[in-house]
């Protein structure tokens, strides 16, 4: 009778309580890591590609934890990027709210999956060999009932709670917190054109997708960190991988690499210095805006205005990143009143709107494009605003970079 009450209290294994919370973590963090490097990296963006051992291991790991089918969770991502913020898009806080996305999250990614039409369009090139076609496409929550079993053998009472935790994990981190918080709240090294965000800068929880705005500026790079103080644990873990000869890295983004000395930028743009602007068109965006915010503030301390008036203008702030058609009506028709009253600010925002122009109009010829962007930065060097001489200087100063 002992034999069996120890059996059910502890199971084989006998673990103390701190060691169950161990085992416990880093059952989670190995499905976090097969989420981040085999579904979103490997098969959502073709990042890398994987040995075909660690795929079939995150694919199994990935059935006994989550019953989530690679097609199904490679469809629904694929389709979230290609119309993010969007009505359409299965799961922004922008359209949808944070709260039901951080809450209902799972709801929100079961029911896309049911749409066939998602995962016929964006659900191609993922696995379809005898195992997922009888296996784990077939008896999909059978995977979850054997983990149940396994956790209750192995730890007793405690493995079920160990299993409650394991799959709840995914649902709570990555349906509701990075696609939730991730394009919510947090801190933005580029000005991607959707809201998402980076959450912290240490990736280690979530394996590397808390660095969310880089990873939608450059979604096809298998590294998610950008700045220096960032890091990305599912990137280490991917080097760790390739230096075995289990993995190749594919595409990684392309890093900003700026001339120190003015001297050395050439005196006149060419086709690959246009080149290397469009790869680098958000980190220059980002750069415009932090610059523009200083000659914003400084502006609003020359203007004369009322306290109220004061106070109205400062609010446009934030939205000085945004292109004036994105921004809403209300803060639109604040923001159209102050460009009324400074001519310099009118300037600041025409240009920055006519730059990002330069490479989105895809009916123009690249000749087209740098005649356009030779003139852009003639006129900001010509202009006696700071901002715009800056972000003319980093143009010239963008040394090539392979991406």
């Amino acid at each position: 009778m002992d034999l069996v009450l120890n059996f059910l209290n502890y199971g084989l294994l006998g673990l103390r309580t701190w060691q169950l919370l161990l085992v416990t973590l880093a059952l989670t963090h190995v499905t976090i890591a097969a989420v981040t490097i085999f579904l979103h990296r490997a098969q959502a963006h073709r990042a890398l590609d994987l040995h075909p051992l660690v795929s079939h291991f995150f694919r199994l790991w990935l059935w006994l934890t989550t019953g989530m089918q690679t097609r199904d969770w490679v469809a629904v991502h694929r389709k979230h990027h290609a119309k993010c913020e969007t009505a359409e898009d299965p799961h922004s806080p922008q359209t949808r709210g944070l709260r039901t996305v951080v809450l209902r999250g799972a709801e929100l990614y079961i029911a896309e999956r049911k749409n066939t039409d998602t995962l016929q369009r964006y659900g191609r090139g993922t696995p379809d060999d005898w195992m997922e076609r009888n296996v784990y496409s077939r008896w999909i929550w059978h995977g979850c009932a054997l983990m149940l079993i396994t956790d209750f053998l192995l730890f007793g009472v405690a493995g079920v709670a160990m299993w409650a935790v394991q799959m709840i994990w995914i649902p709570f981190f990555a349906a509701g917190i990075i696609n939730g918080v991730g394009h919510f709240w947090g801190y933005r090294n580029y000005d991607c054109p959707d809201a998402s965000t980076n959450i912290l800068p240490w990736g280690i929880l979530i394996g590397g997708e808390e660095l969310h705005n880089n990873h939608h500026t450059y979604p096809t790079s298998a590294k998610l960190s950008a700045k220096w103080f960032e890091l990305d644990l599912g990137w280490c873990y991917i080097r760790a991988l390739e230096a075995l000869g289990l993995a190749k890295v594919l595409r990684r983004a392309p890093v900003a690499r700026v001339r120190a000395e003015a001297g050395a930028a050439p005196a006149q743009v060419d086709l690959r210095t246009l080149q290397t602007l469009i790869n680098n068109r958000y980190d220059l965006l980002a750069k415009f805006a932090r610059e523009a915010q200083r000659d914003f503030r400084e502006e609003l301390a020359k203007l004369r205005l009322s306290a109220a008036d004061r106070q109205r203008f400062a609010a446009l702030k934030r939205w000085l990143r945004k292109d004036v058609a994105a921004i809403p009506a209300p803060q639109k028709d604040t923001l159209q009143d102050l460009l009324a009253r400074s001519r310099m600010l009118q300037t600041l925002v025409d240009m920055r709107t006519e730059l990002a122009g330069i490479w989105q109009q895809s009916s123009v010829s690249r000749e087209q494009m740098l005649v356009r962007l030779q003139d852009w930065i003639a006129r900001a060097e010509a202009s006696g605003i700071r901002t715009l001489q800056e972000i003319a200087a980093r143009i010239r100063g963008y040394a090539p970079t392979a991406a």
